[in-house]
């Protein structure tokens, strides 16, 4: 049977915006019009582009072609397929554009868009929370505060710093700043590298950036620049709305399978129900179920604010009929809680609903007025995971939703329990695998409906070799997480390999397995003449960070900072180091979603997908310039047989795994079903 053969794109954002059917059908149309004028111009595309089905009912070959003037001064000019390929996105957004393509929503915590005006108060709104923010930065204090009233803050975030400095204040910690390029003036390269760290770290936080690119971001293009923003601080100002961080929060339920409930629900959600919490003891009537048209007139602030802050209660303001001078008020009596002016009286009159969400987390922040109970602060801490579980939830969690797939989770555990989510999640790693008809949509009230989605779930799993002895759709619905943790690992695993696998031409040679991955890395270390060597993904000697400082320069030598490296002799330099690690492997273009701790831990789930990542990248740019004729470095030679990475390449197929290398899977095994339950 012959070999599917992938087309490769080196920019791995341009290659997530296409699957491989739609891939192979413009290189098609790329390569014709290459044979037929012997090279391809940007002039020759409007009657190519006129030709496709996406675009012949929107724009006739002229249109086209004034269109892709506009952005391209010499149409004679010779264009490779990457510039094809964004010529076509490009028409695409006009597209969309001209068909009334649907706004991007805060609270739908997405940058898909092609929506581009830009709504000025919420531009204000985070302008003043960067400026508040950031104010004091070593680096950014010379160019702040930023005027709202003009364009500043999207040519200060074209160079990626101010973005990746939001990012540390919304979660702290996720990027080492020490990776970040801070110069006054910086070259392309090195801006990009700061916008590749960027929009790894934003999907390592949660954020959805499926449709937002390096360029997007070098070019400032307002909407998506300030759709990233708003998700940056939409995640920093729900960060406590879950019981870990507020365990109190468990006074908003009254019994165990609330609680599960109250588990399952977004920030957002949450955040409803502990306001309408305290305006139902307060008295107010009407339930909140919006951040919009429910606070227009600004009664549901002036409860929730005489309740929180009687002392600072104005009884006169529900009095007011003027909705303006009655939201103005409530600013008012909110600024006396050091509340922050997300908005203002009109955002509030017109309900804006992103920033009066942004306004009741500010409100939730600086005064809950829930409990301190210790019975029910303890019965919420009972309901939270072990450091080690949560670390992996956290991992499962946030790489799903990096997939893009139509559901956003916000508790694994909890989310996954329908089966939906997995379903989705399997078909946009395994195109095709799921039968929808057999599919249930949610909300699913049945719980057989729920049973059948997961059998299925289990059916595909078994379907793609992975190790499902014992286990039963059930199992998932039941909310097992060693079950869910172990399976999801698999499907992880697959999604890294076929990564892989795609970067083969051929079907000849050897499947690959993770003792292959594993010779790649420690070969690339030796011949870049370095010493370190890792045994397995489970070798002690990886928490110092060493080895995969010296992989990641041995694949980019001018991606690590030595200076900034220590020994990894002590658990302070082990940390400095891992949290090092993770931030250039980001900046390099490695999606990843582990924590130091990880590293210094050696969590062997982890180490084999960092090694993967920083080796499918190499071999991206392998292929890259194997296609642009350029000769392979001889430090890609293999230790099996001389093969260089292309060959290798051409290997990547299997689902096996290798027990001497990695027992991961094995360590989890879900045969230990029925042990684990006695």
């Amino acid at each position: 049977m012959s070999s599917y053969r992938g087309v490769i794109v080196s920019d791995p954002w341009l290659q997530s915006q296409f699957t491989q059917v739609e891939l192979r059908t413009l290189k098609s149309r790329f390569l014709s019009v290459r044979t037929q004028h012997g090279r391809v111009t940007m002039g020759d595309l409007p009657p190519v582009f006129a030709k496709l089905k996406a675009f012949t009912e929107m724009f006739n070959e002229e249109e086209i072609k004034t269109i892709l003037e506009k952005s391209n001064s010499d149409m004679g000019e010779e264009i490779d397929f990457e510039a094809f390929l964004r010529a076509f996105l490009n028409l695409q957004g006009h597209a969309i554009e001209k068909s009334g393509g649907s706004k991007s929503s805060f609270l739908k915590a997405t940058t898909t868009t092609f929506h581009h005006a830009i709504n000025e108060s919420e531009k204000a709104s985070y302008v003043a929370h960067i400026n508040g923010y950031l104010a004091e930065d070593k680096f950014l204090k010379d160019f702040l505060p930023i005027d709202p009233a003009t364009n500043d803050l999207f040519d200060l975030a074209k160079d990626g710093v101010l973005l990746c400095k939001l990012i540390n204040v919304a979660v702290p910690g996720t990027i080492d700043e020490r990776a970040i390029n801070t110069k006054k003036v910086l070259n392309p390269w090195e801006r990009n590298e700061n916008h590749t760290l960027c929009l790894n770290s934003a999907k390592a936080i949660g954020c959805t950036v499926v449709n937002i690119g390096t360029q997007d971001l070098v070019e400032g293009r307002h909407h998506l620049v300030l759709g990233l923003i708003s998700q940056i601080i939409k995640i920093q100002l729900l960060a406590d709305l879950n019981l870990k961080k507020t365990p109190q929060l468990v006074e908003l339920v009254d019994d165990s399978q609330e609680v599960e409930e109250l588990l399952s629900l977004a920030p957002e959600k949450v955040l409803l129900k502990w306001m309408n919490f305290h305006l139902k003891k307060a008295g107010y009537e009407k339930q909140v179920t919006n951040f919009s048209s429910d606070l227009k007139d600004g009664e549901a602030y002036t409860y929730l604010l005489n309740a929180l802050a009687p002392e600072h209660s104005n009884p006169s303001t529900l009095d007011v009929k003027d909705p303006t001078e009655r939201a103005n008020m409530v600013l008012q009596q909110a600024e006396k809680l050091d509340c922050k002016r997300y908005l203002t009286p009109k955002d509030i009159v017109e309900g804006s609903p992103n920033l009066n969400l942004a306004f009741v987390a500010q409100i939730f922040q600086h005064r809950n007025g829930l409990s301190t109970d210790t019975k029910n602060m303890s019965f919420a801490e009972m309901m939270t995971d072990d450091a080690q579980t949560s670390r992996e939830e956290r991992c499962f969690r946030l790489w799903i939703n990096s997939l893009g797939v139509a559901t956003y989770v916000n508790n694994l555990f909890e989310d996954v329990r329908n089966g939906w989510v997995l379903l989705e999640v399997l078909d946009k790693i395994s195109a095709g695998s799921v039968n929808w008809k057999h599919a249930n949509k949610p909300p699913i009230k049945m719980p057989f409906k729920k049973v059948e989605n997961c059998n299925q779930v289990i059916k595909i799993g078994k379907d793609l070799n992975f190790s499902l002895v014992n286990v039963a759709g059930n199992d998932i619905v039941q909310g097992n997480k060693k079950l869910i943790l172990a399976f999801l690992w698999q499907l992880m695993r697959f999604s890294m390999l076929q990564l892989l696998k795609n970067l083969r031409f051929h079907s000849q040679g050897k499947e690959i397995m993770d003792a292959d991955i594993l010779d790649w890395a420690n070969n690339k270390v030796k011949k870049a003449g370095r010493t370190s060597q890792m045994e397995s993904f489970k070798d002690k000697n990886l928490s110092n960070g060493m080895f995969f400082l010296e992989l990641l320069s041995a694949v980019e030598p001018r991606v690590v900072n030595w200076s900034l490296v220590t020994k990894g002799e002590t658990e302070e330099d082990k940390k400095s180091n891992a949290t090092y690690i993770i931030s250039v492997a980001r900046k390099l273009g490695c999606s990843i979603f582990l924590l130091p701790e990880d590293v210094i831990e050696v969590n062997q789930k982890m180490m084999l997908t960092l090694t993967a990542s920083i080796m499918y990248w190499s071999l991206q740019q392998q292929v890259a310039e194997s296609e642009d004729g350029e000769v392979p470095d001889e430090s890609s030679t293999s230790p099996k047989e001389g093969k260089n990475e292309t060959d290798l390449a051409r290997e990547v197929s299997s689902l096996d795994i290798d027990d001497s290398v990695s027992d991961t899977v094995k360590n989890d095994e879900i045969s230990t079903k029925m042990e684990s339950e006695q």
